[in-house]
């Protein structure tokens, strides 16, 4: 079946950025979403000059929606036993956040799938999940999910800091998840 293209589940790895030269965002332009109605984001070793928090931002035709129209919904912890969630239906991005400790310095992983960007009478959704350890040695994680509540043809995906500033380090991997066919 994999030979033939049909296996579902399979990944194709469609593009990989470095933040070398502390990009103020990472974009996925080109994401194949007449091919692939899911994509897979991984995050690996980021780190932002300012914030502990990443978002996201989708392309609309070529054009970044960055209006007050996305909504989300995630728990986040630390193995020091602080736990918080966040909530909101009118925020200007995806927020993910990596965890609630005060630490400096972390690098972070994870990943989001995003569903049906490509499909202009649906809505895009996302699911995520990050991890890591801070430089006081606790664990953070979130799990959670957002969604652009409007029917509208996602053609990319720009990833940057809840807050300004730059990225100082990570690798970031873009993946359209094959579907079974038949």
């Amino acid at each position: 079946l994999q030979s033939q293209g049909k296996l579902g589940g399979s990944l194709e790895l469609i593009e990989e950025q470095t933040a070398s030269g502390n990009p103020s965002s990472i974009d996925f332009i080109s994401i194949k979403e007449s091919i692939y109605d899911v994509h897979l984001v991984e995050m690996i070793g980021w780190s932002h000059s300012n914030t502990s928090q990443m978002a996201i931002r989708f392309y609309e035709s070529g054009v970044v929606e960055n209006s007050a129209v996305y909504q989300i919904a995630y728990q986040r912890g630390a193995g020091d036993g602080n736990f918080g969630e966040a909530r909101s239906t009118g925020l200007n991005m995806i927020t993910i956040n990596s965890g609630v400790s005060t630490g400096t310095n972390r690098l972070r992983n994870g990943y989001f799938y995003v569903y049906n960007a490509g499909n202009s009478s649906k809505y895009t959704f996302i699911t995520q999940q990050t991890t890591t350890i801070d430089n006081g040695g606790d664990f953070n994680m979130s799990f959670g999910g957002g969604v652009l509540p409007q029917a509208s043809s996602v053609d990319g995906i720009k990833i940057l800091g809840y807050t300004s500033g730059t990225f100082t380090s990570g690798t970031f991997k873009l993946f359209g998840v094959k579907q079974w066919v038949t």
